[in-house]
């Protein structure tokens, strides 16, 4: 494990409470110019900026860190790299350190436990390597239809993995409000609950997503709520960004 420490629940409830939102965006578009606008777009209203650099078409390190990582880290947004890293310890860390150079901008990555608990350990040994800290939020729930995140998966991961300093928190389903009750009497008060599978509008599922209310997800237990499609294909990013916010600020 890193000897820098780690980005704790606590650090990441007080980013969302400065910034006065629970919003965090996931700009799942496909050139850096396109999440750097939805960026400047959506910065004012979101506590955190979501991305899949793996699906940049045009990523290029020293352009990524001018155009995404420098505006994110002025305005005081944490960047969330949802990776979704899934195989052996030393494997992830050389993931961390590869081409994209993960480790050295993103302040917190997504991981499956499937592998077993050495990913932790591998991850932030590269966070260490670049002399940064972070954190990692595990898979405990997924939103889309069909997924084989059962009931008792989503027990032995929360079980084994709320102990470790190192895991700020778990992935949840937005999209079922009593499931996200039922993870949050699992994982305790201490760590984070971030749910993806947020949208106002249902219709706009597509490919096995599905959708719940802002407003519901936190009520039941969410600290935070990804939301990409509701706020990149609106006609107006900044306005919509700004009407997810205050269905989450009304709970804070």
């Amino acid at each position: 494990m890193s000897s820098l420490g780690f980005l704790s629940a606590d650090e990441i409830r007080s980013y969302m409470a400065s910034r006065k939102t629970r919003v965090v965006l996931a700009a799942d578009h496909k050139t850096t110019s396109e999440i750097s606008h939805a960026l400047s777009q959506a910065g004012p209203s979101i506590c955190m900026l979501k991305t899949h650099v793996d699906g940049v078409v045009d990523f290029e390190y020293s352009r990524w860190m001018d155009e995404i990582v420098r505006p994110a880290r002025e305005m005081g947004i944490l960047i969330f790299e949802d990776r979704k890293f899934a195989d052996i310890g030393h494997v992830s860390k050389t993931q961390m350190l590869g081409h994209q150079r993960i480790a050295t901008w993103a302040d917190i990555v997504t991981a499956h436990r499937i592998s077993g608990p050495d990913i932790i350990d591998g991850i932030h040994a590269a966070w260490g390597e670049v002399g940064r800290k972070g954190s990692v939020l595990i898979l405990a729930q997924m939103s889309s239809s069909e997924n084989l995140l059962d009931a008792r998966y989503t027990e032995k991961t929360v079980a084994s993995c709320k102990g470790m300093p190192g895991v700020c928190g778990f992935i949840g389903n937005g999209s079922n409000p009593p499931s996200i009750s039922s993870l949050r009497r699992s994982v305790g008060p201490e760590k984070l609950i971030l749910t993806p599978g947020i949208n106002f509008d249902p219709s706009q599922s597509v490919m096995g997503q599905r959708y719940g209310h802002p407003t519901e997800a936190i009520r039941s237990g969410a600290d935070a709520v990804i939301v990409g499609s509701g706020i990149i294909r609106s006609d107006s990013v900044s306005k919509a960004a700004a009407q997810y916010a205050n269905a989450t600020m009304d709970e804070m």
